[in-house]
């Protein structure tokens, strides 16, 4: 069993940046590694199966409305995104809404603010570069401020409920990290995204902008792959459970590192029980969000935005790995060395 699992770890690491075809449809691809995976692990049920088409029907919709909502209202938008970027310093504009994205997540859910994301990126007429850094950036600015509440992303609503606590209880215990990553993060767009060497005052005709088409292939898309990353974090649980539970906290920091290519949610419902103290909790939830961002599968708002905006695995892991490995070892040495 074990050996399976491990073989279908290395095909969902690799298969995405070596083969075409699996980077164009990854959501399939995840959704049948999970498959394989749950049936492999020996967890795979009738009861599983339908939780797992169940819980991405919520996120499914969010999508499907935001989407067919950014069609109707796209032109005033992306007017008013313009005017605004006009008026206030370009850098400053961009650093500003990498950290706005992470505040607001929390509240309108991460995967809105990945839509809002990519009405912004594409907006502005960056040059690909300077648009693929601002994305990921924002990205991880996303996947990190939507855990300050349990309506954010799944992570957290699983985080809060495995342990019976109120609304407020991981802004309290990761608040802090969260909020300075944000300001980080918005620095470092600040810096690294150049501005566009000519930004037009209208927007996209609407025989550019996306069809109803793509907006429901797009949530079917999502569906598929929550529903993939259900299964496949179900199928790896047993392997999770025998040999990375009751891990020291430092290692399990790094462990989480998985989540990179493993729906972080579901890791966290396999590893977080009440019986643990907040330190080693704290441990596994920043090692799993800040990994999140280190891939496209890693987190939700990465695979919407890489989709609707065309980065490939590679331009993701070029910049994202190394600023993810940047800011893991940056927290690792705060906490635990410091």
């Amino acid at each position: 069993m074990i050996i399976g699992l491990l073989v279908i770890l290395i095909f969902v690491l690799l298969l995405p940046f070596s083969i075409k075809s699996v980077e164009k449809n990854l959501e399939m691809f995840l959704f049948f590694m999970g498959l394989l995976a749950a049936v492999v692990g020996g967890v795979f049920s009738s009861k599983l199966f339908v939780g797992a088409a169940i819980d991405p029907i919520k996120i499914t919709l969010a999508v499907l409305v935001a989407g067919l909502l950014f069609k109707w209202f796209q032109s005033p938008l992306q007017r008013s995104i313009i005017g605004l970027s006009r008026r206030i310093p370009f850098r400053l504009f961009i650093g500003g809404v990498v950290v706005f994205l992470g505040l607001i997540s929390s509240v309108i859910t991460a995967i809105i603010a990945a839509l809002v994301l990519v009405l912004i990126a594409s907006s502005l007429k960056l040059e690909r570069s300077s648009m693929i850094r601002f994305v990921i950036i924002a990205c991880f600015s996303i996947g990190m401020g939507a855990a300050l509440t349990p309506i954010g992303e799944p992570l957290s609503t699983i985080a809060i409920s495995k342990l019976n606590e109120e609304f407020f209880f991981l802004i309290k215990l990761i608040g802090p990290q969260i909020f300075v990553s944000l300001f980080i993060f918005g620095l470092l767009a600040f810096f690294v995204v150049d501005p566009p060497k000519r930004m037009k005052a209208k927007p996209e005709k609407e025989s550019d902008s996306e069809t109803y088409e793509d907006i429901f292939v797009r949530a079917l898309k999502i569906y598929f792959f929550v529903m993939g990353l259900t299964l496949l974090g179900a199928g790896f649980e047993p392997m999770i459970n025998q040999y990375f539970i009751g891990l020291d906290p430092m290692l399990l920091y790094w462990v989480n590192i998985i989540s990179s290519t493993l729906d972080n949610a579901t890791l966290a419902a396999a590893e977080i029980s009440p019986e643990m103290d907040h330190f080693t909790i704290q441990s596994i939830l920043l090692g799993l969000l800040i990994s999140g961002g280190m891939l496209i599968p890693g987190n939700i708002p990465n695979i919407i935005a890489a989709g609707k905006l065309k980065i490939t695995s590679k331009e993701w892991a070029k910049f994202g790995f190394p600023l993810g490995l940047c800011v893991m070892i940056a927290y690792f040495l705060i906490i635990y060395l410091l």
